[in-house]
């Protein structure tokens, strides 16, 4: 497909991603970088208990809690 075709169809709203490779896209500063973190256990056990009542896994509300507090300091 040329390029003037693709933006046309983008252009009149039509569907374009069945066109793309996805298996390539990255999204700047998102990408995933493991570290390693030592907590108390009672800490641990706290984040077990509040991701339990949120129906959330142990990362996610650590992730979701430092982020909120990292918006607040931008």
């Amino acid at each position: 497909m040329k390029a003037q075709e693709f933006d046309e169809k983008f252009d009149n709203g039509e569907d374009v991603t069945s066109y793309l490779d996805l298996s390539t896209v990255r999204r700047p500063g998102y990408e995933q970088r493991r570290i390693n973190v030592d907590f108390p256990i009672w800490m641990i056990e706290a984040l077990d208990r509040e991701a339990a009542r949120l129906g959330v896994t142990r990362q996610s509300i650590i992730k979701v809690w430092i982020a909120q507090r990292l918006e607040c300091h931008s």
